[in-house]
C-alpha cells in the first residue's frame, strides 16, 4: 500500500474508514456531520494541504499526511487508526518559505522547484542553503484533488526556516534584537 492509500483507507475514501470508531473524513466535504445513532461513520471535512516528505537516507520511506480540520485541537479527539502504519502526530507552530506553482506534480518536477527554491534563496541572503540541504528538507505541499486540471492546481514546495533566517530574509539582519 501506499502512503496515499493508508491514509485515504484510514480517512474512508475506500469504504470503511481504517480508524476506531469508524470515523470517515471526507477530503472534499465542507461540512461535519454527528453520529447517526445506528453508529455510522461520522464525515469529517479534511482541509488542505497534503504534504508529502521526502526520505532522509536510502532506507527511509517516503511519508505522507494529511492536514485535519481545526475541530480536531487536541491529540484525544482524533480517531485512532487501526492500521499500524498510520500514525497521529501533533506538529508544533513552524515558520518557512515557500514557492507556489500550478501544474502537475511528480518527484522530479517537485525536486526542480525545491533546486529552484534554493537557488532564490541564496540569492536572498540564505547562503547556507545549498542544494543538498534543501533536497534534504523539502516538502510538496498539494492543495487540489487528482482530478483537478493541472493549470488550477496549486502545489508549494516548503522548507522550515529559523527565527534567523526569517529575520535576515525580512529584515536584512541576522540578530533578531537589532531587527527590533
Amino acid at each position: 500500500n501506499t502512503p496515499f492509500r493508508l491514509l485515504a483507507q484510514y480517512i474512508g475514501v475506500f469504504g470503511t474508514p481504517a480508524n476506531e470508531g469508524q470515523h470517515a473524513i471526507s477530503m472534499t466535504a465542507p461540512v461535519m456531520k454527528k453520529e447517526a445513532a445506528t453508529g455510522e461513520p461520522v464525515k469529517i471535512a479534511m482541509t488542505a494541504p497534503v504534504i508529502k516528505e521526502q526520505p532522509q537516507d536510502a532506507d527511509e520511506k517516503k511519508t505522507m499526511a494529511f492536514v485535519l480540520p481545526a475541530e480536531y485541537d487536541s491529540l484525544a479527539k482524533i480517531p485512532k487508526p487501526t492500521d499500524g502504519r498510520v500514525h497521529i502526530k501533533e506538529i508544533p507552530p513552524q515558520t518557512g518559505v515557500v514557492h507556489r506553482y500550478s501544474g502537475s506534480y511528480s518527484d522530479d518536477i517537485s525536486r526542480e522547484k525545491a533546486l529552484a527554491l534554493a537557488q532564490q534563496l541564496r540569492e536572498d541572503g540564505l547562503v547556507e542553503m545549498s542544494d543538498e540541504l534543501v533536497l534534504q528538507q523539502y516538502q510538496f505541499w498539494g492543495y487540489n484533488p487528482p482530478f483537478t486540471i493541472p493549470y488550477f492546481r496549486r502545489n508549494e514546495i516548503w522548507v522550515e526556516l529559523s527565527q534567523e533566517q526569517v529575520n535576515l530574509l525580512v529584515n536584512g539582519v541576522v540578530d533578531a534584537k537589532a531587527a527590533n
